[in-house]
């Protein structure tokens, strides 16, 4: 019986070794790891920078098609507001998101 304990203790003291040792060596401690790792987070900044500018784009797109636009009128943000089918008021955020807006959010924009 005592010797089932220490062969299991044994064991899991080899498994938990053998996790540190893979961690560690995952790590990147280097100048050029380090770089890697800054030139990693770059690219995902900038992939989902051009990913949120698509979906603007996209959904703006279709909302011209598909819905009308509130003339005269902006959103927050200085962009258009849009009315659709169920007669509601919305505008595009920066991710392409369709954002409704209240009554009292939706602005007169000023005539040049």
């Amino acid at each position: 019986m005592k010797t089932k304990k220490y062969v299991l203790g044994l064991a899991a003291m080899a498994m938990i070794a053998s996790v540190t040792f893979t961690a560690n060596a995952q790590e990147k401690k280097t100048e050029v790891g380090k770089a890697l790792q800054k030139t990693g987070k770059a690219v995902e900044k900038g992939a989902k920078s051009v990913g949120n500018k698509t979906a603007e784009v996209a959904v703006k797109g279709s909302a011209k098609v598909v819905d009308q636009t509130f003339k005269g009128k902006m959103a927050p943000d200085g962009s258009n507001v849009y009315i659709d089918g169920k007669n509601k008021k919305y505008y595009i955020d920066k991710k392409g998101a369709k954002v409704y807006l209240k009554a009292s959010q939706i602005k007169t924009r000023p005539v040049n």
